[in-house]
Formats: structure tokens, C-alpha cells, sequence
């Protein structure tokens, strides 16, 4: 059967998940560590991804924790983010049960009202609303210089992209995430049912790397059922210490993203930490029909979604051993 050059699926020939070409000797773990530190040492300036822009709303609060702040977010009047303690300054209550009432919070406890202007003894914090997520700044917990904007990715045009935010929460610290990221030699043996014939074509050095050098680059096909995939070549970076950004920048789709945000919350109960995973998929392409791809976003969505959790579930796991491994260690 002849296939078109133009057509984005390709088939994908069956092959057992055992015959693979192992990848241990390449995916060192001074490598990966190296390139961890190197992330670890870029500036924030002490912002947090908070959650899903769509998630904060005009008709109530949405409550959460960042780096164990409790937290409450909503928009006032004229759509615009606020964000700042989740206590009411009067006695304590949780103002994510507060009443959104002309823009500002009314606690449902004995009235006090709060608003991005500050009042009655109530602070907003910085905040920062990139049209897919929403940002927090903590300059107490974060403890560098702080910046004006968080350090958000080139993405495609919001007009022409189709975007999708998940967020899982694993027993680990956000450096156990963003280590998982900077392995990408275990995704076709962890996730064979998303990813096939995946090659890390170049990978930094350990030491006397340039901005420029410090990226994986990655050909890989992605699975999309029927026995067809698409193949393209992906880059992984860090622009901060707390996102990996893995972009295509040939084949299908360029230029479009994902983005893993690892937000700490702070610790459980069992005194362990816990991290939010917020992964955002913003997808464009050239071709004339994606334009039914954008038609068809609120229903692409949640299959996005789906799919993102799914590879979260095992990527949380490694996650979670590495933390479980490095904890053991310590002790």
C-alpha cells in the first residue's frame, strides 16, 4: 500500500516491547543529575504555577496550597486574576468558601469582605495570568530576587492553538519531576502504548555546557491508535527550576508544546511532600484542518487530558521511587 509524503500518520509496524534497543548506557545518572543542577540554578523569581487559567473563575474562589501557603484565587469585575491567603483575617475562615460578589470575596463566616485593592487586614499577592496558566508569586518561600512576570515559554498564538492543562499530585519533591523529564531515554520503555521508536539524537554534557547545548533532542513517533503514529523530532529544555518544556521543532505539528510545572504544596499529613504536577499541552499546526481541531477544542480537551494522566500515572510512579530511593539514602 503506498502512503502520501504529506499525510501526518504514518504506519507503525508491530514490534514486541522486549526487542527494543535497551537505553541504560546512555541515560547515565550523572548526566541526568547534571543536567537537574543546571535547571535548579536558573531564576523563578519566586513564581509558582497556581493551576489552569480556566480553573480560576468570576463566580467563586478556587482554594489550593503552594509551597504550604494556603491560598484562594478568583477574578474580579473585569476578569482579571487575584490571588492572596486563603484565611480571612478575621478569625481564620477559609475564604475558598467565601461568596464572589461584585469582584470581591465575602466570607461566609461574618461578612468581611476582601478585593485586589486590600482591605481589613487582608494582602494580595502577585499574580500572573499567561491565558493557559495561572501564577503566584512567593517571595517568602521562594527566597530569590523576584521578577515581574514568570518565566513563561514561547508558545503558539493562543488564536490559533488548542491548549489542555492536567494536574496530578505525587508523593515527591518537584526535583523528582523535573529529573523524570530530563530522562526522556525511558519513554518508549515506559509508555509503549504513547511512544515508539524513540532515539535521543543529542543530550548535553555533564559539565562546561552553553545555553545553546543544553537540550535533548529526541525523534520520536507518537502513538495515536489503528496502528498509526506520528513522527517528529522534540527538544527537551528547562527554562527555570521548576518546568520542562518539550517542543517540536520538526515534523507534524512544530512549534507546538508541553510544559510540566512542578508546583510544591507543602507536606501531608504522613509529614511527607507532596507536588503538583500541572502539564499544559498548547498544540498549533499550519495545516488548513486544523482549523476543525480548534472547532472541535472543548471536546479534544478531555481526551487530552485522559491521555496526559495516563502517562503521569507511570511518570509519578518513577517520581515518587526516586524521592522514595533519595529520602532512604539520606537517612
Amino acid at each position: 500500500m503506498r502512503w502520501g509524503r504529506r499525510w501526518p500518520l504514518r504506519p507503525v509496524p508491530r514490534a514486541r516491547w522486549a526487542d527494543q534497543e535497551p537505553t541504560f548506557r546512555e541515560a547515565r545518572p550523572g548526566l541526568i543529575e547534571a543536567a537537574l543542577k543546571r535547571a535548579q540554578a536558573r531564576p523563578s523569581g519566586n513564581w509558582y504555577v497556581l493551576a489552569a487559567s480556566d480553573r480560576v473563575r468570576r463566580d467563586r474562589p478556587l482554594g489550593t496550597t503552594v509551597a504550604g501557603v494556603e491560598l484562594v484565587a478568583w477574578r474580579d469585575a473585569g476578569g482579571r486574576l487575584v490571588v492572596g491567603p486563603g484565611a480571612c483575617p478575621h478569625l481564620g475562615a477559609p475564604l475558598d468558601q467565601a461568596t464572589v460578589d461584585c469582584g470581591t470575596l465575602v466570607c461566609r463566616w461574618h461578612g468581611l469582605r476582601v478585593g485586589a485593592a486590600g482591605r481589613n487586614g487582608w494582602k494580595p499577592l502577585p499574580g500572573h495570568d499567561d491565558g493557559v496558566l495561572a501564577w503566584v508569586r512567593l517571595d517568602a518561600r521562594g527566597e530569590e530576587a523576584p521578577l515581574d512576570e514568570p518565566v513563561v515559554p514561547d508558545r503558539p498564538a493562543a488564536h490559533s492553538a488548542v491548549s489542555a492543562v492536567t494536574r496530578v499530585v505525587g508523593v515527591c519533591e518537584p526535583a523528582d519531576v523535573v529529573a523524570n523529564r530530563l530522562d526522556p531515554w525511558h519513554g518508549a520503555w515506559f509508555h509503549p502504548y504513547s511512544f515508539t521508536r524513540l532515539r535521543v539524537l543529542e543530550a548535553p554534557g555533564e559539565v562546561d555546557v552553553t545555553e545553546d547545548e543544553d537540550r535533548f533532542l529526541v525523534a520520536v513517533t507518537f502513538r495515536v491508535g489503528m496502528g498509526l503514529g506520528v513522527a517528529v523530532h522534540a527538544e527537551f529544555t528547562c527554562p527555570e527550576p521548576r518546568t520542562v518544556v518539550m517542543r517540536i521543532v520538526e515534523g507534524e505539528g512544530a512549534g507546538s508544546v508541553v510544559e510540566t510545572h512542578a508546583t510544591p504544596l507543602g507536606r501531608g499529613r504522613d509529614g511527607l511532600p507532596r507536588t503538583a504536577v500541572v502539564e499544559a499541552v498548547v498544540a498549533g499546526s499550519p495545516r488548513p484542518g486544523f482549523a476543525v481541531a480548534r472547532a472541535l477544542a472543548p471536546a479534544l480537551r478531555p481526551v487530552v487530558r485522559r491521555a496526559a494522566a495516563r502517562l503521569w500515572r507511570d511518570d509519578l510512579a518513577y517520581a515518587e521511587r526516586r524521592f522514595e530511593l533519595r529520602s532512604t539514602r539520606a537517612e
